[in-house]
């Protein structure tokens, strides 16, 4: 079932544990949230340069960040591909200086800024109080049963 989740590592520095940890956080995410067994997604690891690109040519943010979501418009998908979300684009460096900021493993922030862009591909956001509220809430749900919450 991780043949839905294609992860490319353009830094090649995460070890296939971490690789495999961010495969099996997105497949309990699918589950959990009830998604359909063929849902797909793509995580791609990035060095800083890359991301701060992808941030200023589609969001008009010069400025490095840790986490984009690039979901697939819907009427734009192909048929047979209304399960394929999009893809999660992360910087390996800025996921390493957030687990050290916030006392937490490295593994706790590679599986927060997975889930954190799962739910962007399915449309969550943080805009307003309400609507971030209810997004962190599901995303420390979901990273608590997997048996990652805050603590780890």
């Amino acid at each position: 079932m991780s043949e839905n989740i294609d992860v490319i590592d353009e830094t090649n520095t995460l070890t296939d544990e971490r690789i495999e940890l961010v495969k099996n956080v997105i497949l309990f995410s699918y589950k959990h949230l009830e998604l359909d067994e063929t849902t797909e997604c793509s995580l791609v690891f990035v060095h800083e340069d890359r991301i701060q690109e992808l941030n200023r040519d589609y969001r008009n943010k010069d400025a490095v960040t840790d986490v984009l979501s690039f979901a697939l418009n819907d009427d734009e998908q192909m048929p047979g591909d209304e399960h394929v979300l999009g893809d999660i684009v992360i910087c390996v460096e800025r996921m390493k200086e957030q687990a050290e900021e916030y006392e937490h493993s490295i593994e706790r922030e590679l599986a927060f800024l997975s889930v954190h862009g799962l739910l962007h591909l399915l449309g969550y956001d943080h805009m307003d109080e309400e609507e971030e509220r209810e997004m962190f809430t599901l995303q420390e749900e979901l990273l608590s049963a997997y048996g990652l919450g805050r603590e780890a």
